[in-house]
């Protein structure tokens, strides 16, 4: 399957809809005005896509440096004076020196351990807006740069301060860059779902751990007082990483039995992720997190962007068996991976 000829850019963000739609329910003013804002940041994207369109992979090769921008609680990203380029010193604000690490750690795992040069594959600067508007709460890739909000400090925290944020924002990137899949219906699912699996894998790298000593919780770093202890996601069981009255339920499924078919949250790509969100975790308990991310990598590269769930498995045990045969992953490695997709009910048709 082709790829399309341009990109298209999503606005992702990193709370789901229905997170920040029950905390607006429960009185949470600041929630009230993220969804607002988030609104306005799509449409702005929306006209700015446009000319984007006709932009292809056929870039200059850059030199992957970070330029962190400081938004001053305002709605302006990319606000000058740069607050702190690639090279220069540590600065007062630890926000701006704790973003700039992540977004080290980022670019060196893709880089050293997957062997691709920035989120674009040709050294694309990492530009990261931190303290973008008042108490704002979300994060996200809008197609060309990461913005994150301090949070309110009671539901959440600053959003900056979590390496699973920035991995799993900038890995929307990746997605864009490589397979460019449509943010909406079970491709979307997949969007989300890949920003997870490198989210997860650059965390425990960066951390020194394994499959088997993660907590595989997604968002369990920006949760503030009020919500302490909770998640948004967890790849391991998908549908327990929040209960509770300000959230709400995790509605996340982990068999496609449970399939959401419903019209919200871009007809479910948060919600329809945990699916195959919790076969990227039995693969990568059975054959390690490093391999398992490995074939998820080199498989979103071959996938396009209407790829749907079905496609996604036959993509990736392929990419198994190639890299199987060439000695990079151990034999048996596709015979796992075909297992943990069939113990949440895939390949089927919801």
């Amino acid at each position: 399957m082709k790829k399309h000829m341009c990109l298209v850019r999503c606005c992702c963000q990193f709370v789901p809809p229905n997170v920040s739609e029950n905390l607006a329910k429960k009185g949470v003013e600041e929630a009230r005005v993220s969804i607002q804002q988030s609104k306005q940041i799509r449409a702005r994207r929306a006209l700015r896509s446009v000319s984007f369109n006709a932009f292809n992979l056929e870039q200059a090769v850059g030199e992957a440096n970070r330029k962190v921008y400081d938004c001053k609680n305002t709605w302006e990203q990319r606000l000058e004076p740069i607050a702190r380029d690639e090279g220069s010193d540590h600065t007062d604000d630890k926000t701006v020196n704790i973003v700039y690490e992540y977004g080290g750690i980022v670019r060196d795992y893709f880089r050293n351990v997957l062997g691709r040069n920035s989120i674009d594959n040709r050294g694309m600067d990492l530009v990261l807006n931190v303290h973008f508007g008042v108490d704002f709460m979300n994060a996200f890739w809008d197609g060309d740069e990461m913005t994150f909000g301090d949070g309110d400090g009671e539901v959440f925290s600053n959003f900056a301060n979590s390496l699973d944020v920035v991995a799993h924002e900038l890995a929307h990137g990746v997605t864009q860059f490589t397979a460019n899949l449509e943010y909406q219906s079970q491709s979307g699912a997949l969007n989300e779902h890949f920003s997870d699996v490198f989210g997860t894998a650059i965390s425990q790298y960066a951390n020194g751990q394994t499959a088997g000593d993660a907590d595989w919780l997604i968002g369990d770093e920006i949760m503030g007082p009020a919500l302490y202890g909770e998640a948004l996601r967890s790849m391991k069981a998908p549908g327990t990483a929040y209960n509770n009255e300000l959230l709400g339920v995790d509605p996340q499924p982990a068999h496609m039995k449970d399939y959401y078919a419903g019209p919200e949250d871009n007809q479910g790509v948060h919600i329809n992720s945990g699916i195959p969100n919790r076969a990227f975790y039995l693969a990568a308990m059975e054959m390690g997190t490093d391999k398992a991310t490995l074939v998820w990598y080199e498989a979103l590269q071959k996938l396009w962007p209407t790829a749907n769930f079905n496609d996604a498995v036959t993509v990736i045990v392929e990419l198994a068996r190639q890299l199987t045969r060439d000695g990079k992953i151990p034999l048996g490695s596709a015979q796992i991976i075909r297992a943990a997709f069939r113990d949440v009910g895939l390949p089927s048709t919801p």
